[in-house]
């Protein structure tokens, strides 16, 4: 298999960003694919940029200080 080439941004996929994989996608220019080195995870750019959105919602809390516990 030919290898593909960059894309005109370098896209995190999907699928392993969810595992906290930091995986970079190849483009192809003919089919207008993102595709997954690692694993088979292909998808159009609309798709991979709203599957990331997904993803950023297990960070949303990430720079918010937590100091008080209330369990009760």
């Amino acid at each position: 298999m030919a290898q593909l080439g960059k894309g005109k941004l370098n896209y995190r996929c999907p699928s392993c960003f969810m595992r906290d994989l930091d995986i970079d996608m190849f483009y192809n220019k003919d089919t207008g694919i993102y595709s997954c080195i690692r694993c088979q995870y292909r998808g159009t750019e609309k798709e991979v940029l709203e599957f990331n959105e997904l993803v950023r919602i297990r960070y949303g809390a990430m720079h918010k200080r937590f100091d008080k516990f209330d369990f009760d």
